[in-house]
């Protein structure tokens, strides 16, 4: 019986062999050196680390035109039509140490500030409403074809008549200048958000402005600040320019009526210093308020690169 078995068992089986250790092979053994002894990458040279830092080629890029301004200043030798880099930047220390240029801007940013922010408001309510209804979809293609090519400037002279001379009537055109490209590129940027991240709002059971406020805004986020330093620019040109008929019409205003005035009286250095004062108030605002918006949010979030 247990032969039949032991037999049956070796015959229906058979026996697995014992594998050895595997052989090393000497030549691809490898002994690692220690951390600490290997040899430490070199830094770039300073002269490339200094290239690399986006402000100090702007820089140079400033000091070239600079320098250019004043070669060409001084082949044409005539300050009345074209002062040199070095006289507009005495004027425009001058302007700065008396305090003239600086209450000037303030006049302008005070007033540019309140439009910016009706536009702003209003472009806002346009198309929250554009995204809930299609009455508010129609409403605001119908008005964006109709306004959005008229300069904002040719409603100044209604301005006047209907509001005065005073700030409100800087404060229409401003609205005007800065509500229809922002309500534009907000809309564009609502209509590109993915279908998914829709249906997910929806699922939560978000609505209205919630909706809009939670779901559509942070994803059109890069639209819309793309409205807002257009919004920007435009309502930066439009100011300057209402001032200058804005101003010289009630004997006051910004660095418009300062452009102006200074025209007038042949001050051809002040009239450079004002316009570098725009120029400038101008790189501040792209490269410190929009720029920093753009670093916290999108870029942060990697939507933008």
């Amino acid at each position: 019986m247990s032969t039949s078995t032991s037999a049956g068992t070796s015959a229906g089986t058979l026996p697995i062999p014992a594998h050895p250790a595997p052989v090393i092979r000497a030549e691809y053994e490898r002994t690692l050196e220690p951390f600490t002894a290997l040899p430490v990458a070199r830094a770039l040279p300073w002269p490339q680390r200094l290239w690399q830092q986006g402000w100090l080629r702007k820089t140079l890029i400033l000091a070239v035109l600079a320098c250019l301004w004043e070669i060409v200043a001084r082949v044409q030798d005539n300050d009345l039509l074209l002062p040199g880099f070095l006289a507009t930047a005495q004027a425009f220390a001058e302007g700065i140490g008396n305090g003239e240029l600086l209450s000037k801007a303030g006049i302008s940013m005070s007033v540019l500030l309140q439009g910016y922010a009706g536009g702003i408001v209003l472009a806002f309510v346009l198309t929250t409403l554009a995204v809930s209804t299609e009455l508010g979809r129609d409403v605001l293609d119908t008005l964006t074809s109709m306004f959005n090519p008229l300069p904002a400037i040719a409603l100044l002279p209604l301005a006047l008549l209907w509001f005065g001379l005073g700030s409100r009537s800087l404060v229409f055109v401003l609205v005007h200048s800065v509500l229809w490209p922002l309500a534009l590129n907000t809309y564009a940027g609502f209509r590109g958000v993915p279908a998914t991240l829709r249906m997910a709002g929806r699922n939560y059971g978000l609505r209205g402005l919630r909706y809009v406020l939670l779901i559509l805004v942070p994803a059109a986020l890069p639209a819309i600040l793309s409205g807002l330093k257009i919004g920007w620019a435009f309502a930066w040109r439009t100011l300057i320019a209402a001032e200058l008929v804005f101003g010289a019409s009630s004997g006051k205003g910004g660095l418009g009526w300062y452009i102006f005035q200074n025209r007038n009286e042949l001050y051809t250095d002040r009239v450079f210093a004002g316009l570098a004062m725009v120029i400038l108030i101008g790189l501040l605002v792209e490269n410190l308020v929009f720029r920093t918006l753009e670093r916290v949010t999108v870029r942060r979030w990697g939507m933008q690169h």
